[in-house]
């Protein structure tokens, strides 16, 4: 199972952002998907985590400003990032709880995609 996010970049204060990241390979199920950030040197904090069935989580630093949303027929995550701040300027990681079968059995495990640079600066 691979996680390929994409869609980072540099942006103005203010501006907006798309981050995507899909799933791809042997997957049976995929539970909670998330976008986690690591800023330069922090701890990498929980953005946004959305279900399988829709319900979402939020940072409160982000609460107003970005939208996580999934299509579960593609395997993909987004993370739509409006009135974008200096302080959001991190790499972004999108993180996916994955059902993975072999056998009879089926298996639970968590991935991460490769990491997005997102620069908010004048």
């Amino acid at each position: 199972v691979q996680l390929q996010a994409s869609g980072g970049g540099l942006v103005q204060p203010g501006g907006s952002l798309r981050l995507s990241c899909a799933a791809s390979g042997s997957i049976f199920s995929i539970n909670a998907m998330g976008w986690y950030r690591q800023a330069p040197g922090k701890q990498r904090e929980l953005v946004a985590a959305i279900t399988s069935g829709g319900s979402t989580n939020y940072a409160d630093s982000v609460k107003g400003r970005f939208t996580i949303s999934r299509d579960n027929a593609k395997n993909t995550v987004y993370l739509q990032m409006n009135s974008l701040k200096p302080e959001d300027t991190a790499v972004y990681y999108c993180n996916a709880d994955v059902g993975v079968v072999a056998g009879i059995a089926l298996y639970e495990y968590d991935y991460w995609g490769q990491g997005t640079l997102v620069t908010v600066s004048s």
